[in-house]
């Protein structure tokens, strides 16, 4: 797991922000339906989020993620993995996730990404970015080469190789949006020579990208219990910020 149960994003509330939120029941084109819990500003930008969790699905840090996104203006909504296999009610912290985890495809979850970034354009968002962690990073790359027509793709500490299906250095071709990544030096199973591949496939492939690897920063360090990494943190949020206005609409 990316995050401990009692993790926080390291971002700070704005005092006063205006915003709304709800759990949402979605249903993708296969007739999965799955929990998303959403946050909207009450001044949107016309800039919207879809955010892919780690390998746990959604749960708290997403939610409160979500919301910081709102109180910049963004539209956000953070989706689950498993309502194919584990329903869409809310999970205690026993909950067995990994699974669940092994019963994901890479179709199943693109095909949940789509629904939720239909959500978002229905509710008036004409730039739509993904924005992932670990498993969710990689999948966020990927859902730049899905054909949902996305404005960008952040991912935080995915790993980008070949697994059990292509990854997103294999699939560089098909990318067709900005890509961030924003890799952790220290990350024991996404190394240097894993990130120098994603970026010279994306270099090839003439995708417009950004790889930052943060010397000494290990994996999940996005997070505010991490205090030594707390610039680390900061500078990777205001990369994300500044990556959606640069792309967005």
């Amino acid at each position: 797991m990316c995050f401990q149960l009692d993790s926080l994003p390291p971002i700070p509330p704005i005092e006063g922000g205006a915003i709304e939120h709800r759990d949402l029941i979605l249903e993708s084109a296969d007739g999965n339906r799955f929990a998303t819990f959403a946050a909207a500003p009450e001044e949107p930008s016309g800039n919207g989020v879809v955010i892919l969790p780690d390998v746990r699905g959604l749960y708290r840090f997403y939610e409160e993620l979500a919301l910081r996104f709102a109180e910049r203006g963004l539209a956000a909504v953070a989706i689950d993995y498993f309502g194919r296999t584990a329903g869409t009610e809310k999970r205690g912290d026993d909950f067995e996730y990994m699974e669940h985890v092994a019963q994901t495809t890479p179709e199943g979850i693109q095909v949940d990404v789509r629904a939720a970034v239909e959500w978002l354009r229905e509710a008036g968002s004409s730039s739509i970015f993904t924005v992932g962690f670990c498993f969710g990073g990689r999948n966020s790359w990927l859902s730049a080469a899905g054909g949902h027509g996305l404005a960008g793709a952040v991912g935080f500490y995915g790993n980008p190789a070949q697994r059990e299906s292509p990854g997103p250095t294999q699939r560089a071709r098909e990318i067709d949006a900005p890509i961030l990544a924003l890799q952790a030096g220290e990350d024991q199973n996404i190394t240097a020579e894993l990130n120098a591949e994603f970026d010279e496939a994306l270099t090839t492939a003439g995708v417009e990208h950004e790889v930052v690897t943060y010397p000494g920063a290990p994996h999940s360090f996005f997070d505010r219990r991490y205090e030594e990494f707390a610039d680390d943190s900061a500078d990777a949020w205001q990369r994300v910020l500044d990556f959606i206005e640069r792309y967005g609409g």
